[in-house]
């Protein structure tokens, strides 16, 4: 029965789940270097938003906006390294690994959202220029460069280096990787160093960068303040651009798409799947992306009655293990049961049939005169019908059938053929209507030759 606890504690709240969490990350010696970068960041951001607010630049302020990234950047890491300690629980069967795409994708759209609020402030200075003080200008720009470069480089984001190998290339890096095949074009020995993708974390800081030390040169020469508004401009642009690719990419991560990459291997994989021994038919299959280098697919294999699942999921397995690493097969056999008859006589009760089967036919309506051989009409003055079908015509009475007649082979009844001769005396001829003479239809009032008139014609066999 267990030990009886009367008063039971109470539950966590959702800040001290989150202190008990952050705590077992903190235990970590590889999380203590995150966390001196975390500080220093927020030292650095700081320092930059009071320098921003003296020399009342824009720019800088869009530039600071990036180290506010490398804030989130560094959160981002310690969540990969929470996720590598938590293991999958009956909630979470697939693991935290979505957590990580989740907190890339958040990143790089807050970092947009400051882009377009940098885009708002920058339209709104065009119609008022204030004055730009440039002496802590300089300053700040070496201080967020060297820092930002410092963070990128020193310690490894495993989510966002991924997500900015995996992911299409920005603008930005298109526009320098025209520049470096000029430029490796005269200088061939410099194709190793400019030619490989660059960063585009890297890539941003030092364009911001740049883009901060013309604005200096140019204020202090010409005192020319519009351009901090267009800098800022073009630092607002760079960030989109370089984050918008990101988002993407996670983004169709949350939505569970399979990768474009590996669909070519997908359908490979499947059609060896299909090949194998005992294996009928491969469907509903499903992959899609579980976390930055993970997929996830289940798959619905229709094996043969004969094969063995034991041996055909195994090899299923060893098959697609190599691309989806969290898999689920699901085996089932062919469903198809071959009919078969008994051996021996249908049972009495199968084909229960009366002595006499009445069909009925439809009333007369409408109708006074009219011939009972076509059931038409007649008219004195038409000449009479080319064709006449042996047939009865809505005017004759019900027939009436017999269980004596011919019943198909293979159900263990009689069977056989019925002399002409004894059809009209056991009672299929219907009297009344005209002559009493028996004919294959088993009528006596239908004439043996078409026409309806009175010239003799050979009778249809």
């Amino acid at each position: 029965m267990g030990t009886i606890h009367l008063f039971r504690k109470p539950q966590r709240s959702f800040f001290g789940k989150v202190l008990q969490e952050f705590g077992l990350v903190a235990a970590d010696r590889r999380s203590w270097k995150i966390l001196l970068f975390g500080a220093i960041n927020l030292t650095c951001t700081g320092f930059l938003l009071m320098w921003c607010s003296s020399t009342n630049s824009i720019a800088l302020t869009a530039y600071t906006y990036l180290t506010i990234f490398d804030l989130f950047s560094l959160m981002t890491c310690l969540i990969s390294y929470w996720v590598m300690m938590r293991k999958p629980s009956p909630v979470y069967s697939f693991g935290f690994e979505r957590l990580e795409v989740l907190a890339v994708f958040a990143s790089t759209v807050l970092a947009q959202l400051g882009a377009l609020f940098i885009l708002k402030e920058s339209v709104e200075r065009f119609l008022e220029q204030p004055e730009i003080h440039t002496g802590r200008l300089l300053v700040g720009t070496f201080v967020a460069l060297s820092f930002n470069l410092f963070t990128m480089l020193s310690i490894r984001n495993k989510p966002f280096a991924y997500v900015s190998e995996a992911a299409s290339t920005s603008w930005l890096q298109e526009h320098v990787a025209d520049l470096s095949r000029s430029v490796c074009g005269i200088i061939p020995g410099l194709s190793s160093v400019f030619l490989p993708r660059m960063n585009p974390f890297v890539l941003i800081d030092l364009a911001g960068a740049f883009a901060l030390c013309i604005t200096y040169m140019l204020i202090e020469i010409n005192n020319y303040f519009a351009v901090d508004t267009a800098s800022a401009i073009a630092i607002a642009l760079m960030t989109f651009g370089t984050m918008y690719p990101m988002s993407v990419y996670s983004g169709k991560v949350l939505l569970q798409t399979t990768p474009p990459h590996v669909i070519g291997q997908l359908d490979k994989l499947l059609r060896e799947v299909s090949t194998l021994d005992g294996v009928l038919e491969v469907r509903n299959e499903h992959f899609w992306t579980l976390g930055f280098g993970s997929l996830a697919g289940s798959v619905h294999v229709r094996i043969r009655r004969d094969a063995n699942e034991q041996m055909v999921l195994a090899h299923v397995t060893n098959r697609l293990y190599t691309l989806v690493s969290t898999l689920t097969v699901q085996i089932f056999k062919d469903d198809w049961i071959r009919p078969s008859l008994p051996s021996g006589p249908v049972a009495a009760n199968v084909l229960n049939f009366s002595d006499h089967h009445i069909i009925p036919m439809p009333p007369l309506k409408g109708i006074d005169e009219s011939n009972p051989v076509t059931s038409t009409p007649t008219k004195p003055s038409s000449p009479p019908p080319e064709f006449s079908f042996n047939t009865p015509g809505k005017n004759v009475n019900p027939v009436i059938l017999l269980n004596t007649q011919t019943r198909p082979y293979g159900l263990g009844l009689n069977h056989g053929h019925i002399p002409y001769s004894s059809v009209v005396n056991q009672g299929l001829g219907v009297p009344g209507i005209g002559a009493t003479q028996g004919f294959r239809t088993g009528f006596t009032n239908i004439p043996s030759r078409y026409g309806t008139n009175n010239r003799i014609g050979q009778p249809r066999p």
